[in-house]
């Protein structure tokens, strides 16, 4: 037993013990759950008296934002209404000023209402009165206004055009001794400044040899060399008694220039027969397109002209072994070109594409085809083939008059032409073909009627016909001028132009005895 209350009473304080621990636990955690919980409420009401706040702070914003836009809208409302207000102001009073004007347009209508009226009947009264005049004045004269007014215009007609004849008659002898004199200036300056040697060319080259002896080795046996050279070359070769000497005659100066440089070669080297001579020939022609070409390059570069296509280099280069008249061509291509520049200079033109003009003006005279078309066509179709520019190639086609004259670039192309080929030594003439071209001038002048005398001067560059003060009058002296130059123009082959000059004079001649 007391065992037992040894074990019950421990357990019993144990049980005491753990009872009154486990209400004590409670009550201190129920403390701290009263002191966190008026803690939390505290820290809330804080919460939420901030968040109460902020959300007072946020309307007062807003509001104030609202009342200022309110404020702005109502500003511009009220400045909107006073603009209409203005705007309405000034439409009524624009409506009363157009309606004052149109009441005052209205009475000035009225008087010019009455004007015209005054003015109508003033009219009628006028032209009553005007046809009495003209009635009257009739019945005094005794012609109708209609004749009055017709003898009036054709008095008044005549007196006009011969005002105007007289008038245009002095400006014309004003111009032309203006112009003859600035003519003759430009030309005789571009004479002086331009100056190229004369070379004659001749139908025939002289080929001099050291010793009669070559001219067998030439000849060959039976003559197969010769006829060889002559096949390859298309050149004549006369060989005859003349001493150290073999004459190449053909017309083609080329051809010429390839048989003496052939004939050299074979000579120098020794070897001639017809296997050598064709190839020598061939090598020498070879030879000569290149410096053909070479020629032309050299020329264009010395003229300053650039862009002309390959072909038209060689064609000016095949002008150095072409003549005209016993001229050079290509020293007549050159100065020709260089009295372009200056002219087209002096005229106030583009010079580089005169002098270009005046290069090609004769490339119609060296194709090798040679079709049967006078050259200045030929030349200016070739410059059309290749792409150059329209004015210079009527500038060729225009030197002779074969096309119409397009541009101030055609007549100095053929005034220059016509100095170059006409100044003194440029051309060679025969003698008797000179003397018979005179003669016929003259006799062509002596067919008109009323001509007494005629004198071809200047190496027939000018003709003087004197005509019979009694049988030719003033007036038909200027047709008998232009009718002499058309018929030479149209019936005669001459160098350059041809100045005629028709004088008429009146002699009284007595003698004192």
């Amino acid at each position: 037993m007391s065992s037992l209350l040894s074990i019950i009473i421990p357990v019993a304080a144990l049980l005491v013990g753990v009872l009154l621990g486990w209400l004590i636990f409670r009550y201190v955690l129920n403390a701290r759950y009263q002191f966190k919980l008026k803690q939390a409420e505290l820290e809330a009401e804080s919460v939420k008296k901030a968040k109460m706040q902020e959300v007072k702070d946020k309307f007062y914003n807003l509001k104030n934002d609202l009342d200022k836009q309110i404020t702005q809208r109502n500003a511009k409302l009220q400045g909107a209404e006073a603009r209409i207000k203005q705007r309405e102001m000034q439409l009524n009073q624009r409506n009363e000023e157009l309606l004052r004007k149109k009441g005052d347009l209205d009475i000035i209508r009225e008087n010019l209402d009455a004007q015209m009226e005054v003015i109508e009947k003033k009219k009628q009264d006028l032209e009553k009165q005007h046809r009495l005049e003209v009635e009257r004045l009739e019945a005094l004269s005794g012609l109708s206004a209609e004749e009055a007014k017709n003898r009036l215009v054709e008095s008044l007609k005549e007196e006009a055009q011969t005002a105007a004849a007289s008038y245009i008659n002095e400006i014309m002898d004003e111009a032309k001794m203006t112009a003859n004199k600035e003519a003759k200036r430009i030309v005789v300056q571009s004479i002086q400044r331009v100056a190229t040697e004369t070379a004659i060319e001749n139908a025939v080259t002289v080929f001099h040899i050291d010793s009669d002896e070559i001219k067998g080795r030439i000849i060959g046996r039976e003559g197969r060399n010769i006829r060889a050279l002559e096949a390859a070359t298309g050149v004549e070769i006369i060989v005859d008694d003349t001493p150290e000497a073999i004459v190449l005659s053909a017309f083609d100066p080329v051809r010429r220039e390839i048989a003496r440089l052939a004939l050299h070669q074979l000579v120098s080297d020794g070897r001639i027969h017809p296997a050598r001579i064709e190839e020598v020939v061939a090598k020498v022609s070879k030879q000569i397109e290149e410096e053909i070409i070479e020629t032309g390059k050299r020329t264009t570069i010395d003229l300053g002209i650039h862009g002309l296509h390959p072909e038209l280099v060689r064609m000016v280069g095949r002008m150095k072994y072409r003549s005209s008249y016993g001229q050079n061509l290509l020293q007549h291509a050159r100065e020709t070109a260089n009295l372009c520049a200056v002219m087209a200079s002096e005229l106030g033109l583009n010079p580089k594409k005169a002098r270009r003009a005046g290069l090609l003006h004769d490339i119609g005279k060296v194709p090798e085809d040679e079709p049967e078309l006078p050259h200045a066509l030929l030349g200016m179709k070739l410059a059309e083939k290749y792409k150059e520019k329209p004015d210079i190639c009527n500038a060729i086609g225009a030197h002779h008059d074969e096309v119409e004259m397009q541009t101030l670039l055609a007549p100095i192309v053929q005034v220059c032409d016509a100095i170059s080929g006409a100044r003194p030594g440029a051309r060679r003439e025969i003698a008797e073909a000179y003397i018979k071209r005179l003669n016929d001038l003259e006799q062509l002048a002596m067919s008109y009627p009323g001509v007494v005398k005629t004198y071809a001067i200047q190496a027939g560059r000018e003709l003087r016909v004197i005509v019979g003060a009694e049988k030719v009058d003033d007036k038909d002296t200027e047709q008998l001028s232009a009718e002499i130059a058309k018929r030479i123009q149209d019936e005669m082959t001459y160098p350059g132009q041809v100045k005629i000059t028709v004088i008429r004079e009146t002699r009284a001649v007595s003698y004192a005895k």
